[in-house]
């Protein structure tokens, strides 16, 4: 299948700080894995370009983009929230993170890719219509859904999070619309601490205890995400491919292992060929262990491709 990776330079320019776990290295570590492993060779890389305003102002308000211009620093660090570092090239990064996604959509929906991996940073899940919290500054997934919806005309899109913390931000933006279905699990009670809603037509959120493995996270997919995806029979996929619910991954207490993210992405592909023709878009989101995510990462491409 023909798969697409897209990501730019300037996502690796996003300057944490020393010791911040969400640093450049995570996508040098993904991009190796990729070129050691030969996958390179057959994945088609694009770069991803520049958000429009246009574009994140149908899930952002304007004094969300006015606000992290305004913090901007010229040097050093500035925080947005006590984990959300930014440094000068930081919008940059974050208007190519989203762009990926919005480049993703129309790679996909022309038909010219059947699949796309955004190798991005910042991650995205966190930041809600008017906050940014959590590493995230705009929310990558959210804005490539939005442009699916509006640019292309879609009528169902759905978005599913196997990140370890809640996709807040995400849930926040689509609570309302019921052309997104959102389905996703995540270690509760844990960051970002947001309350648990119930679930609704549009909504399938599965928390998860600290001590859960392969055995409950297979369960709250195979009981709960695939019976309300194939009721709503989604024209897209999206993924919030999140890979810190990994054993190895000490930004949590879910144990998964590399075969539970190779089985979601099974899942989500045999679902996807069911109603949307097989088009997936994925965005990177979390994955702290460098050799854990470089590991599921490439899993996660291979399966999207039918390489096994």
């Amino acid at each position: 299948m023909r798969t697409a990776y897209i990501s730019h330079s300037d996502c690796h320019q996003h300057d944490t700080g020393e010791g911040h776990p969400e640093n450049s290295r995570r996508l040098s570590a993904i991009e190796d894995q990729f070129v050691a492993t030969g996958l390179s060779d057959v994945l088609r890389y694009y770069d991803a370009p520049q958000v429009t305003d246009g574009q994140l102002l149908r899930v952002h308000g304007q004094d969300h983009l006015a606000a992290i211009k305004s913090m901007l620093p010229e040097n050093g660090y500035a925080r947005l929230d006590p984990d959300t570092v930014i440094s000068p090239d930081s919008l940059r990064a974050a208007r190519r993170a989203a762009g990926a996604a919005v480049a993703a959509v129309d790679l996909v929906m022309s038909g010219e890719m059947e699949s796309a991996f955004c190798g991005v940073r910042p991650p995205g899940h966190h930041a809600e219509r008017d906050r940014a919290m959590g590493f995230c500054l705009y929310n990558n997934i959210a804005v490539g859904a939005a442009h699916a919806l509006e640019r292309h005309g879609l009528e169902r899109v759905a978005i599913v999070d196997f990140d370890v913390h809640h996709g807040n931000g995400t849930e926040d933006i689509f609570k309302d619309d019921n052309r997104v279905l959102f389905c996703s699990t995540f270690q509760h009670p844990f960051f970002p601490f947001t309350p648990l809603l119930e679930d609704a037509p549009n909504r399938v959120c599965v928390p998860l205890d600290a001590s859960a493995k392969s055995a409950e996270f297979r369960a709250a997919v195979s009981e709960q995400w695939l019976p309300a995806l194939e009721r709503f029979q989604p024209e897209m996929v999206f993924v919030s491919a999140g890979f810190d619910a990994h054993v190895d991954d000490d930004m949590s207490y879910v144990s998964l292992t590399d075969a539970d993210f190779r089985w979601v992405t099974e899942q989500i592909v045999e679902m996807a060929a069911k109603s949307a023709s097989g088009r997936i878009v994925s965005v990177l989101e979390g994955g702290y262990e460098l050799n854990s995510l470089a590991r599921c990462a490439e899993m996660h491409v291979r399966v999207l491709m039918g390489l096994h």
